[in-house]
């Protein structure tokens, strides 16, 4: 029979349960209950990198992969057959989103699905009562961005964006040092992301395989216009829009949210763009190659502030991922982690003006840095370290290092730089209505 305690436990358990919609419904967790995480989307980035990542913590915090929802037969099998290889002798396999929500023995999910689909499937998680980890980029449309952070405004649930940087130890040394205002006031950014892959985003293996009698390309296409079933634009999505931009959707998000995370600054004043397919002429309606200029500073001062320029290639892999910071004094590099005295006001010209050199000491960010950090640097270690933090902070109910605002952050960027690659015209964005301005004079609106 059971004594009091165990009694006023169970009430209280079944009272915070039936306050909940019925929609909403997830398993009301203690502190050291096993957190049961689904898979939203087998893609080749969860097998590969997210799965492993979640397994290097799973045991320590006591999470488990239990469940697989993906619309496609093929995918929802290997996925299954995944996690029966990680130890899960019964996984759960759901044909979609409702299934899967329907049940309640899934406490939270990570979303690796397509890159429109992102913010989409982060609503249903949360709405259906579920902290989840989203993957980048964070949303393509303001319309979804904004669905997504007032999800997660609404019901309090922990999500954490797949930009991994802010989980990672150089970069958050690098803003640790930032901050203390040594390096002085950023005057200028150059960002690069080139490769030479004419088959990447490319999957020539895998279209044969996928049959639409075998998936839900209604479900699949969600909120965007409705085309007839292509398996290329299926599984190389990343070449189509409306489904991606490509190159901004992948790797602009990455970088440019380091730059709001240093700054403080929540989007770009503006934004231009210029590009081409200029190589890889297989179809693809995205770019392969793609310059960006974007105007940050206060957004109440169109003067103050710096550019960040930004460059990415698929057709020649020169200059690789470099990440630029300069202030008057030197520079910060983000590839070599160091601190220089690179392109820093020296003697002879500042003599000349009735000022002193400035030249800032050179050491590595490590140095620079008065605090440290468990996360490590290297690539698979980002991730690993950025999941590790989802984890915890499903478990403290803190905010997760790449919050759904940082990942608005981007998204709004990203967003500023799809109309700008669209249209041709320069950029801005109305914070009254949060959405873009095409053709805007860059007046920002709290000017208007």
């Amino acid at each position: 029979m059971p004594d009091r305690r165990q009694f006023l436990h169970a009430a209280g358990m079944t009272a915070a349960a039936a306050s909940l919609p019925a929609r909403s419904y997830a398993r009301i967790l203690g502190a050291n209950d096993r957190v049961r995480v689904g898979i939203v989307g087998f893609s080749d980035r969860c097998r590969g990198s997210l799965i492993p990542a979640f397994q290097q913590h799973a045991a320590g915090l006591n999470f488990e992969l239990v469940a697989v929802s993906d619309i496609w037969s093929l995918r929802r099998e290997a996925g299954s057959q995944q996690l029966q290889k990680l130890g899960n002798t019964a996984p759960i396999t759901c044909r979609n989103n409702d299934e899967l929500y329907a049940r309640k023995d899934v406490d939270a999910v990570i979303v690796a699905t397509a890159d429109f689909q992102h913010a989409q499937h982060g609503v249903e998680a949360v709405r259906a009562g579920r902290d989840a980890y989203v993957e980048k980029p964070m949303a393509n449309t303001m319309e979804d961005a904004r669905a997504l952070r007032k999800a997660v405004k609404d019901t309090g649930k922990i999500v954490q964006i797949g930009t991994q940087r802010r989980s990672t130890k150089s970069y958050q040394q690098a803003y640790e040092y930032l901050k203390s205002g040594k390096f002085g006031d950023i005057v200028a950014v150059e960002m690069t992301w080139n490769v030479n892959q004419p088959g990447r985003w490319r999957r020539p293996g895998l279209i044969d395989k996928l049959r639409q009698e075998d998936t839900d390309w209604t479900r699949w296409q969600l909120n965007r216009p409705k085309e007839a079933f292509d398996p290329r634009k299926y599984l190389e999505f990343r070449l189509f829009w409306p489904y991606s931009s490509g190159i901004p959707d992948q790797w602009l998000v990455h970088q440019i949210d380091t730059v709001h995370w240093f700054t403080g600054y929540p989007r770009p004043r503006s934004v231009v763009a210029n590009g081409g397919i200029y190589l890889w002429k297989d179809g693809r309606r995205n770019w392969d190659t793609f310059t960006g200029v974007y105007d940050y500073g206060p957004l109440d001062d169109t003067t103050k502030g710096f550019q960040v320029i930004y460059s990415s290639r698929m057709t020649n892999a020169a200059g690789d991922v470099k990440e630029y910071y300069y202030s008057n004094g030197g520079m910060l590099d983000l590839d070599k982690n160091t601190v220089t005295d690179t392109g820093g006001m020296k003697e002879n010209h500042a003599k000349a003006m009735g000022m002193k050199a400035n030249l800032l000491p050179s050491m590595s960010i490590a140095e620079a840095s008065a605090t440290t950090t468990a996360a490590d640097t290297g690539a698979d270690d980002s991730t690993s370290a950025n999941v590790r933090n989802w984890m915890e902070c499903v478990r403290s109910r803190k905010p997760p290092n790449a919050s759904v605002e940082a990942g608005y952050s981007h998204s709004v960027a990203l967003c500023m730089t799809i109309a700008a690659i669209q249209t041709g015209q320069r950029v801005t964005f109305d914070d009254a209505t949060q959405d873009v301005v095409i053709g805007g004079q860059g007046v920002p609106s709290a000017r208007r």
